[in-house]
């Protein structure tokens, strides 16, 4: 269910606000679609409103966490009086393969759409066999 929240321009109060806000509110799972490859794994999140500054991928043991804040952009001279919105966080985890290099997940955020790339380790790829005639 939605919950009304109050927007101010004030940025020292809106940030007060905001920390506040996400120590009690409960975060969105953004809509993920997963794809496999023969190379590793694909992940497309929709984060409409989160920009690359608060966005946060976290890779730790098999874990992928990603978070992002969603933030309202108003315009100059313009106050909101209350805006409807069920969360401004943005969160999910996914538990990954032993197959998985975590060290090598690269990332690319482009108008609310977040592409995660993560590589199979190198013995984990299908590799081809030369056959020789003998």
């Amino acid at each position: 269910m939605a919950t009304q929240q109050n927007v101010t321009q004030d940025p020292e109060k809106d940030s007060a606000v905001r920390q506040a806000t996400k120590r009690n509110e409960s975060a969105m799972r953004p809509p993920v679609d997963v794809y496999e490859t023969s190379d590793g794994i694909r992940l497309i999140a929709d984060m409409p409103g989160v920009s690359k500054e608060h966005l946060r991928l976290q890779a730790e043991a098999n874990t992928l966490t990603i978070e992002g804040d969603l933030v309202f952009e108003m315009a100059e001279r313009m106050e909101a009086l209350y805006a409807d919105v069920r969360s401004t966080l943005y969160r999910c985890s996914f538990v990954l393969s032993s197959e998985l290099d975590t060290s090598q997940i690269e990332a690319i955020l482009k108008d609310g759409v977040l592409a995660v790339r993560i590589p199979k380790r190198a013995a984990f790829r299908p590799r081809r066999i030369e056959v020789q005639s003998g």
